[in-house]
């Protein structure tokens, strides 16, 4: 039996997965979360077999969601569920920790082979997303500074170049200040800036990221 928890900020997603894998007798929902908080909140009362992860979630999400789930938990295999296609996404995700990667659009029988697969302790990635992903390694070289950001400092970098402050970005992304200081000055070494000055002026050289 496969112990899941489901993370997923949309409730008819999280019904349509809990009636497929209730057809299937080695796999049980033992969980939800709809954001990245209650997640970690639920992880700590119940450890599953399986987090089965949306990476677009209220709060703390993406990359750096995974990040801390791996720094608690790091025997937890994490199979992300998202709606992205393209490769840059899911080697970000990869790169945080997860095991596996299936685009919302895959057909159920690769999703339960994904779930069954990264359960056991093996890696899963959809065949086009592999593909994607080596073509764009091997031209990495080519790469500007900013495609190394993750999700989560990508939206820090687009807010302060509009012009909002530490506390604004906060509350619009609905993190602490703490957490937006840390995006910003990990964003910041990324990009070997210096000053907001010099952040406004590589967002005017490279257009938007």
């Amino acid at each position: 039996m496969i112990r899941l928890m489901l993370a997923d900020d949309h409730a008819i997603v999280r019904s349509g997965l809990k009636q497929l894998f209730s057809l299937n007798p080695d796999l049980q929902v033992v969980g939800e979360a709809v954001d990245g908080g209650q997640l970690l909140e639920r992880l700590r009362r119940e450890l599953p077999d399986l987090l089965l992860l949306d990476i677009n979630m209220p709060g703390l999400s993406g990359p750096d969601l995974i990040a801390r789930i791996k720094s608690h938990w790091p025997a937890l295999p994490v199979l992300v569920l998202s709606m992205h296609n393209e490769a840059p996404v899911a080697a970000r995700v990869l790169k945080a920790g997860a095991s596996g990667y299936v685009t919302k659009d895959s057909e159920m029988d690769v999703l339960l082979a994904a779930i069954r697969k990264v359960a056991a302790g093996g890696r899963y990635l959809v065949p086009e997303l592999a593909e994607k992903l080596v073509f764009e390694q091997s031209l990495a070289g080519d790469k500007p500074a900013h495609a190394a950001l993750s999700e989560r400092e990508r939206e820090v970098f687009r807010l302060l170049v509009a012009g909002k402050g530490v506390n604004e970005i906060a509350a619009e992304l609905c993190i602490s200040n703490k957490t937006v200081s840390t995006h910003k000055t990990r964003l910041m070494e990324k990009l070997n800036l210096g000053s907001t000055a010099e952040l406004v002026r590589y967002a005017l050289e490279h257009g938007p990221i």
